[in-house]
């Protein structure tokens, strides 16, 4: 069994926390995290990091409905799981890739089935 994420202890994450926002202009790119149950058939939960020019919410809404969709997000995908990402939201576009990438490995070293990431 993985081991259990502390969803309350943001420090934990290998990420540095910002202590100012990005301006505005430069930073409209965000990333997201979407808990999905049973994505390999074998009862274990996983998850799916990835990055949008949208709100998390509206991203997430299109994966369900089909919309540029990450067939596991659409099949398996439950919830965002925002207390792994919000803070670090938003930010410009090429920091939005490299921490998808940064996030996703994050994840996975902590014993998570996850996808995307790319």
């Amino acid at each position: 069994m993985p081991p259990r994420l502390d969803l309350t202890n943001p420090a934990r994450s290998s990420f540095i926390k910002r202590e100012e926002p990005m301006p505005a202009a430069k930073a409209h790119h965000n990333v997201y995290v979407v808990y999905l149950r049973n994505p390999k058939g074998d009862g274990q939960a996983g998850y799916y990091v990835g990055m949008t020019g949208l709100s998390p919410e509206q991203r997430f809404e299109n994966h369900k409905k089909g919309v540029k969709a990450a067939r596991v997000v659409k099949l398996c995908g439950e919830r965002l799981v925002p207390k792994l990402y919000e803070h670090l939201n938003p930010m410009p576009y090429a920091l939005a890739k490299e921490t998808e990438a940064r996030l996703a490995e994050d994840l996975r070293r902590r014993g998570f089935a996850v996808f995307g990431g790319h």
